[in-house]
């Protein structure tokens, strides 16, 4: 037994040996570090630098954008609010001769708002048959028009006015009109009308009302506020606007000269009032739209840019408005807009505009239909522009189409040959048949337009000399009387 658990076992051990793992190697003792080498120096890895915060990034451009935003918001805040006079002894002797040579009369864009400024300039015999009146589009003024003015104003038997529309030029821009809102509309208002009661009745006059009557009485108050308002065009008061120049300055028959967005705004009014109206010629007229786009008068950062630069000013112009742009005419247009917050108005303006006129439908009505049309337009602005002309003019039914070599606005290169085409239309018209046709205006301003028609005399050779002569298309009592509006104590009064 004692021999067979001896092998027993030695079978087990060499199991047990067999299945033991190798002996581990011993470690070599590693060597010492040579004293002779020196110590690394190179720079720790990207992996082991601090990474950079991204919020610190946002943090300066957020304060940047700020800053520069703030500061266009400034400058416009104080370019809006100059001094009339002082805005208008600044202006280049182009506007300011301008200005020189035309009057202001006045008019009432709605019932219950006062009366604004409206400035003209005219040419021509006040006798004769012809009487061209142009209305410039949103974003332009009559300045642009004024070389066509005169060359109209030297043909035979042709009277020319052109306006500058409420909002534009150097006619009005904002009107103070009177709301009307119930007081306490907001926590301030309300903490303000307690005080003032406490002041009035005493502190425990609440009490003493609960105490007698059961209640206490609130009165809802009414609160009046003067606001000063930017003029805003639309359909409406372009119909009210031109209804009373026309009356003012005895135009009917008229022939209406509609340029850019002046179309679609004027629309209404002609359809409504046809007996006023001898012919219409549409000067590069959009149906919808501008010229001039919104986004660089209507957004506050870029406005400060395109309106504070000339360079910018002048390549907006030359993409969107004129062929060639001359320094003198662009600037002329850029202070207009940058003064008296004339941007304003005309974001108003354009915001009005009628986007779904339909010009074959308008056409078609039995009040158009019959109305000599004629449509002058660009023929080397593009393409495109020029398929648009030929589709207006196929709109508005036996239109005569023709081209001119300027852009969509009116420059002075090409004024004597937009001129000659709207002569040779109107000269091939009829000879109107005067009729006093009245127009229903406030009592108020007729009486100023009548008193004005008194000393209207001797009126024969229109405004050209309105500084130097008193007998040539101004009244005595006018002549040199052009700052009324920018506080130099003369005025046109209507």
């Amino acid at each position: 037994m004692r021999v067979q658990k001896e092998e027993v076992f030695e079978s087990r051990g060499a199991t047990i040996t067999a299945a033991a793992p190798p002996p581990a190697h011993r470690k070599s003792n590693p060597k010492p570090p040579n004293p002779a080498s020196p110590p690394s120096t190179s720079p720790p890895s990207k992996s082991t630098e601090t990474t950079v915060n991204p919020f610190h990034f946002w943090f300066y451009f957020t304060l940047l954008v700020s800053l520069i935003t703030l500061s266009c918001v400034l400058i416009s805040s104080s370019l809006s609010h100059q001094d009339p006079k002082a805005w208008f002894l600044s202006l280049p002797p182009l506007l300011r001769r301008h200005y020189s040579n035309g009057r202001t009369l006045k008019v009432q864009t709605a019932l219950n708002h006062p009366q604004v400024e409206v400035f003209s300039i005219q040419q021509g015999s006040i006798d004769a048959d012809s009487r061209v009146l142009i209305v410039h589009g949103a974003g332009c003024s009559s300045y642009s028009f004024q070389d066509v003015v005169r060359e109209l104003g030297s043909r035979k038997n042709v009277r020319a006015v052109a306006i500058d529309l409420p909002g534009s030029g150097f006619s009005d821009k904002s009107v103070v009109v009177m709301e009307e809102s119930l007081g306490g509309s907001d926590p301030f208002s309300k903490m303000w009308d307690v005080y003032q009661e406490i002041r009035e009745k005493g502190l425990f006059w609440g009490f003493d009302q609960l105490v007698e009557q059961g209640y206490v009485e609130n009165e809802v108050k009414v609160v009046k506020r003067e606001r000063v308002k930017p003029i805003e065009l639309g359909s409406e008061e372009m119909g009210r606007v031109l209804g009373q120049v026309v009356d003012s300055m005895d135009l009917a028959p008229v022939d209406l000269v509609l340029h850019d967005s002046a179309l679609g705004l004027s629309a209404n009014w002609i359809s409504e009032n046809r007996r006023l109206i001898r012919s219409v010629v549409v000067l590069d007229g959009a149906r919808s739209g501008m010229a001039l786009p919104l986004w660089s008068v209507g957004v506050p950062v870029v406005r400060e840019i395109v309106l504070g630069f000339r360079s910018v000013f002048e390549m907006v112009l030359g993409k969107c408005c004129m062929k060639s742009v001359v320094a003198a005419e662009a600037e002329a247009h850029r202070i207009l807009l940058k003064g008296r917050d004339w941007a304003s108005a005309v974001v108003g303006m354009g915001k009005k505009l009628n986007c779904s006129f339909d010009l074959s439908e308008w056409s078609s009505l039995a009040s158009v239909r019959g109305l000599p049309f004629q449509v002058i337009w660009s023929g080397g602005w593009s393409d495109e522009w020029t398929s648009e002309g030929r589709q207006m003019a196929d709109a508005l039914l036996q239109a005569k189409f023709v081209t001119h070599s300027g852009g969509r606005w009116m420059q002075e290169h090409n004024s004597e040959e937009v001129a000659e085409s709207i002569y040779e239309f109107v000269s091939s018209l009829p000879k109107p048949s005067r009729e006093v046709v009245e127009e229903t205006i406030p009592n108020h301003s007729q009486d100023k337009y009548t008193a004005k028609s008194d000393h209207q005399h001797d009126q024969g050779h229109g405004y050209s000399h309105s500084h130097h002569g008193h007998g040539h298309g101004l009244g005595h009592h006018e002549h040199a009387g052009y700052m009324d509006s920018y506080g130099m104590g003369h005025g046109y009064g209507m």
